[in-house]
């Protein structure tokens, strides 16, 4: 029941982008197109899952027994982007289209403050390596969610009768502003 819960709420009530504001800069950079949009949600759930895992363990066993804790946003940030940097590279090779869409977006995963904000709100928690493992792919869903959603709405919105000056990135925050004001209605579930 406990590890549903971590669920529900990293999706719907507690989403890392709606109702974080974490990892905007993807989040709007990379939601042109839903065929992207999947792209980099699936990078970005590998890279949170994998980074949560690797840092759960370099603090538990590296820097807390060495009393070194205040190294722990320097050694997250080589983690994430060492993962990133590996991430790129199979991308490169197994799906060289994708990798081509993604093309700048890709190495600002490095950058982007959800997986870190993710690999630290783990320790803060004090959740166990399961919990954590079940947190970061909850979160990297509820990611993935938001971004395909706001894919699909911009897609749409090519469409739409929009007023002239307020097409493209000004339509694109009000709508944005909107699906977090949808997710909030989540609050309360659990």
């Amino acid at each position: 029941m406990e590890y549903i819960i971590i669920v529900i709420s990293a999706i719907f009530i507690n989403n890392i982008v709606l109702a974080q504001f974490l990892g905007i800069c993807p989040f709007l950079g990379v939601s042109g197109k839903v065929s992207t949009s999947m792209g980099m949600s699936g990078a970005v759930l590998f890279v949170m899952t994998v980074a949560t895992i690797v840092t759960y363990l370099i603090q538990h066993y590296v820097l807390i027994p060495l009393g070194l804790p205040f190294l722990q946003t320097i050694t997250f940030i080589l983690v994430i982007a060492a993962l990133v940097q590996m991430v790129e590279i199979i991308l490169k090779k197994v799906s060289p289209a994708l990798y081509q869409a993604l093309g700048v977006f890709l190495p600002l995963i490095t950058t982007n403050c959800a997986i870190l904000g993710v690999a630290i709100l783990v320790i803060q928690k004090d959740y166990n390596l399961m919990e954590s493992v079940v947190f970061s792919i909850a979160s990297a869903a509820g990611f993935g969610l938001a971004l395909v959603t706001f894919a699909g709405l911009r897609e749409h919105m090519e469409f739409a009768n929009i007023p002239k000056g307020m097409k493209g990135v000004p339509a694109a925050l009000v709508v944005a502003g909107l699906l977090s004001m949808a997710f909030m209605g989540f609050a309360g579930i659990v």
